[in-house]
């Protein structure tokens, strides 16, 4: 039984730290952007995912409060590729289109690589195996196995491929809230007026 549970584990664990990567990369991105390029300051991305951090430790600790194992919720390492897209930023003379293409390529490419330390210091899918047996799930429920050996068995160089090509438009995206946001701004003032 117990073997069943550990692929069980190291299959959720590679999975979901695929899916995380793109997730959290363009969930960064979006935000950062936005944050970045409604300031104009170099240096708010990275202040923005150092809040986000904050807000996980918290979500953390809520986690282990209902009786979950510590290491069950990682906080995702957002300060340095934070820190690259305000580099970007500020390297590029505040260049909006390069921030968007380089910024949330290097942003896609980095977030995964440094959560890949999240992966090495979870605890043990055999341990967890043991001491959290795999739940008991309908066949509906039951996880897909996923084919990690197709991507040389990397889920760093899966998540980020993926997160690398979709954090782009996603940057676009923080970027274009921003106008919509100056517009929303000029319509509040326009009718107060």
């Amino acid at each position: 039984r117990n073997a069943g549970d550990y692929i069980f584990y190291t299959d959720w664990a590679w999975t979901s730290f695929v899916v995380f990567s793109i997730a959290q990369s363009t969930m960064l991105a979006v935000g950062a952007v936005y944050y970045l390029l409604f300031t104009g300051v170099p240096g708010t991305a990275t202040y923005y995912a150092t809040i986000m951090t904050i807000y996980t430790w918290v979500a953390k600790g809520a986690w282990f409060a209902l009786g979950y194992p510590y290491d069950f919720v990682a906080v995702p390492v957002w300060i340095p590729s934070a820190m690259l897209l305000d580099l970007t930023y500020w390297a590029t003379r505040r260049n909006k289109h390069m921030l968007i293409l380089v910024g949330g390529t290097l942003v896609g490419l980095s977030l995964p690589l440094f959560n890949m330390i999240n992966l090495l210091l979870v605890r043990d899918p055999l341990q967890i195996a043991f001491q959290y047996p795999r739940p008991t799930l309908p066949p509906y429920m039951t996880p897909i196995e996923p084919q990690v050996g197709k991507f040389y068995n990397s889920p760093v160089a899966l998540g980020s491929g993926a997160s690398a090509v979709l954090t782009v438009p996603i940057a676009a995206l923080g970027a274009k809230l921003n106008t919509w946001t100056y517009r929303w701004m000029a319509a509040l003032n326009s009718s107060t007026l």
